[in-house]
């Protein structure tokens, strides 16, 4: 498998790559998803070092990137591609830029608590993310065909308005962004977040049939499909208690939590 000094690329099938940044402390996954006429790039991570290099060793096909969410972590390599898209409900953020960090927040945020030396030429201090105009916006159940494969947009608002999950009913892979992960919490606490939507799309999540394995932005690569029946309880318990709303703390369940 490729040998890179920042990206650590694993293969998950013959024709899906995980591109990850264990380096630093989010443990930040993006995917790229070849079909047999072009790519696609699921978010570009942190910025920190160069995903295209890292692309155009993995295939020669054009690469279009699909956005989960405008999080400084999910789109740090987006002025590196032309072909880029997201959901409307987070468009603004791509063109007027992220509200709710400062900008001194966000280079703090990337470079502490690292395990790899930064690559050589990145400069925290400079660090500006990216902003421009989408090639085009995503919308709940769109179809993106790759030519012999095809992504589901799954509208999943919650952690940010536009949040998206992509779902490739062949495979049986869900890729979820920040609405789902294990280790650390998902984040509903912040201003532009929404704890009711959030739950909202985890019980639509977990009613999707036929999910073979779960593929989050973060920490663990791969969880299995058995977690949707404790997204399932904790959606339930979380209601039941009447925790559904800012400032009720974090909240564990089974391989997973969230922090409202």
């Amino acid at each position: 498998m490729l040998n890179h000094p920042w990206f650590t690329v694993q293969r998950i099938d013959g024709q899906t790559f995980a591109i990850s940044e264990y380096g630093h402390w989010e443990k930040v996954h993006s995917f790229l998803l070849l079909g047999q006429q072009k790519a696609v790039l699921i978010d570009t991570g942190l910025g920190i070092s160069n995903i295209s290099e890292v692309t155009r060793r993995l295939t020669p096909l054009p690469v279009s990137v699909l956005t989960t969410h405008f999080h400084t972590d999910h789109i740090g390599g987006h002025g590196l591609f032309s072909d880029i898209y997201v959901h409307e409900g987070d468009c603004s953020w791509l063109i007027d830029g992220i509200q709710g960090l400062s900008i001194e927040q966000i280079r703090a945020d990337l470079v502490r608590d690292l395990s790899l030396p930064l690559p050589e030429g990145f400069n925290a201090d400079t660090y500006t993310p990216y902003r421009g105009k989408p090639a085009g916006l995503l919308s709940d159940g769109q179809m993106i065909d790759l030519g012999g494969r095809s992504l589901e947009v799954i509208h999943t608002p919650g952690h940010s308005p536009g949040h998206v999950c992509f779902y490739e009913k062949t495979s049986g892979y869900l890729f979820t962004g920040d609405l789902l992960y294990d280790e650390t919490p998902v984040y509903a606490f912040y201003p532009s977040t929404s704890p009711s939507d959030l739950v909202r799309s985890w019980e639509r999540i977990a009613q999707i049939p036929g999910v073979t394995k779960i593929y989050g932005s973060h920490n663990t690569l791969g969880l299995a499909p058995s977690i949707m029946a404790d997204v399932e309880q904790a959606v339930k318990t979380l209601r039941e208690n009447n925790l559904v709303s800012f400032g009720t703390g974090t909240h564990y369940f089974n391989g997973f939590n969230v922090r409202f």
